[in-house]
């Protein structure tokens, strides 16, 4: 008889969890692998290379431009009469090169239309030395937009500088003038209460705030994702060094204030920041959504889970943590939603503990993480991950317990896009008919084999539900409840048979006791005797105990 082979469990090395610059921080898949502060050192370079990459080309138009208009002009400067160059309009020299343009211009990027506009085609061009003065002033502007912000003065005026720029004739956006919700209330006035407690840099904290919020409305239409995650994390970075240094370098006060900060200011853009039009998030939900349904299928002991559900504190674990990756999407704060992350961990964790009765393990977590994440199937998994990835404080994420249980949800999440037949120990054959819904695997025998499907049962009735049952785990379950309340109904039967009798016998004591008392008054009748008659001077039989001054006297005559 041949034996099956082992199964395979699911092994992460934890180094691949960490940064791949080496930096010693965690790492995420959203961040090709990086930590969120090498991350946003790769993107400033990606994007002054952009920057540059697109002035060279709208250098090179300028001159493509100026060729073009240089001879445009020339045969009307040359002596002799000329009636047909006369004849022909100056901007129908310019359409081949406006054609030109417009093909560069679509292949480009979006910034090369912000560069494109200052120097369009026109018949009105300026001297040369008008085009050098708009050149740089031009190249100081874009400089001024996306220098550093410790080259512009204080950190947080150089922040609001730039969201401000080209939009000072804006009004407040509506969604910032309207009535606050009664979380966004509550949130305002918990943060308030905590500035108070610092007196005069807590106002300068909560008017940095305002006036951050105020701008990142007026530019939430113009901005994408990356844009705006890039504006609150400059402003996380900018405030949390003035606070460093007005702590003295205490980094736990700092964490502290960044905290209620980051609490206020998401509270308020929650609307704006989550899911936004720009992105693909949604349609990253909707693939996600469908494929964790695709794999309903997918059994504890394909992905080698070391948890024994028929325990009951393990399967009241179970339980907990799906509520807890559930309730992440009701949750407005990127804390907030990684603490939601963090107790499904540790429920994770105490659920393992009990069924192996030791500590769990780095590679016992991923894989019960997995299957906790494929029978939740949690609202929105990949806009939430984006929307922490984007916003939270950057030192949760690379450091503690936090950013640990978020990367793992990462690789989990990741595992589960590519799921294949390989990863499950299976066959592609028989992956390809699981998925498609042609067969369901069984619960692992007693021997120890893994049927490949159920199939169709010859005896027919009961032999094809026992089969069923067999096969899917849900249907299992509703078996053995459907056992339960039968056998509850047995018994309401036998106690409701049992209270009749009792009835029953209540109602024949009652009738035995009333011919008892019946009999015995017939037997024995009830006289009334008249009471004995009394002397006359009875009244005063009880005078000896009367107090002296009453007793009476007795007189001799």
């Amino acid at each position: 008889m041949s034996q099956k082979p082992e199964r395979r469990g699911i092994h992460v090395d934890q180094s691949e969890l960490l940064c791949k610059k080496g930096c010693g921080y965690y790492g995420n898949a959203a961040w090709q692998g990086l930590c969120s502060k090498c991350w946003r050192e790769e993107y400033q370079r990606a994007k002054e290379r952009q920057i540059q990459e697109d002035w060279a080309f709208a250098e090179k138009l300028q001159r493509e431009e100026e060729v073009a208009y240089a001879s445009s002009q020339g045969p009307s400067s040359q002596p002799g009469p000329q009636p047909q160059a006369q004849a022909t309009p100056p901007h129908a020299a310019l359409t081949p090169f406006s054609k030109f343009e417009e093909k560069k211009t679509n292949e480009k990027m979006r910034k090369v239309t912000t560069v494109k506009k200052f120097f369009s085609p026109s018949t009105r061009i300026a001297p040369k030395k008008g085009l050098v003065e708009r050149e740089d002033r031009t190249l100081r502007a874009w400089r001024g937009i996306f220098s550093p912000s410790w080259e512009m003065g204080s950190p947080t005026e150089a922040l609001v500088a730039r969201l401000r720029e080209g939009h000072e004739g804006k009004t407040s956006s509506p969604s910032i003038s309207r009535q606050a919700s009664l979380e966004t209330d509550r949130v305002s006035k918990d943060f308030m209460e905590f500035l108070k407690t610092m007196q005069r840099p807590g106002r300068e904290i909560h008017k940095q705030c305002r006036a951050f919020i105020e701008s990142m409305a007026n530019k939430k239409q113009d901005l994408g994702a990356d844009e705006l995650s890039e504006c609150v994390q400059d402003f996380y970075q900018n405030l949390s060094d003035r606070l460093m240094s007005h702590f003295k370098g205490s980094s736990e006060s700092v964490e502290r204030v960044m905290d209620q900060v980051e609490k206020y200011i998401m509270t308020r853009l929650y609307k704006s920041v989550f899911c936004p039009e720009t992105t693909d998030d949604e349609k990253k939900d909707l693939a996600t959504q469908h494929r964790i349904r695709a794999l309903h299928w997918v059994t504890i002991e394909m992905l080698c889970v070391s948890m024994d559900e028929e325990i009951p504190e393990v399967s009241d674990n179970v339980v907990k943590a799906i509520t807890d990756v559930i309730e992440m999407d009701s949750k407005r704060v990127p804390r907030d939603k990684l603490a939601c992350i963090t107790q499904c961990s540790k429920h994770i964790f105490s659920a393992i503990k009990i069924t192996k009765k030791e500590p769990a393990s780095a590679d016992d977590f991923l894989p019960a993480l997995i299957y906790i994440v494929l029978k939740a199937n949690p609202p929105r998994l990949q806009s939430n991950i984006q929307y922490i990835t984007r916003f939270c404080n950057p030192s949760r994420l690379m450091t503690g317990e936090d950013g640990y249980y978020f990367t793992n949800l990462c690789c989990a999440v990741a595992f589960i896009e590519k799921l294949d037949a390989q990863s499950l120990n299976l066959d592609t054959d028989e992956f390809e008919r699981y998925m498609s819904g042609q067969a369901s695997p069984r619960r692992p025998t007693d021997d120890g084999g893994w049927p490949l499907e159920a199939g169709p049962s010859p005896q027919g009735g009961a032999a094809a539900a026992a089969s069923s049952v067999a096969v899917n785990p849900a249907l299992a379950q509703l078996h053995h409840s459907l056992e339960q309340l039968s056998g509850l109904s047995e018994r309401q039967d036998r106690l409701m048979e049992g209270a009749r009798g009792l009835q029953e016998e209540l109602v024949s004591w009652e009738e035995g006791v009333r011919r008892e008392v019946q009999h015995i008054l017939e037997r024995y009748p009830l006289e009334v005797r008249p009471p004995p008659a009394s002397a006359i001077d009875t009244e005063n039989a009880e005078t000896d105990r009367l107090p002296p001054p009453l007793t009476p006297q007795v007189f001799a005559g």
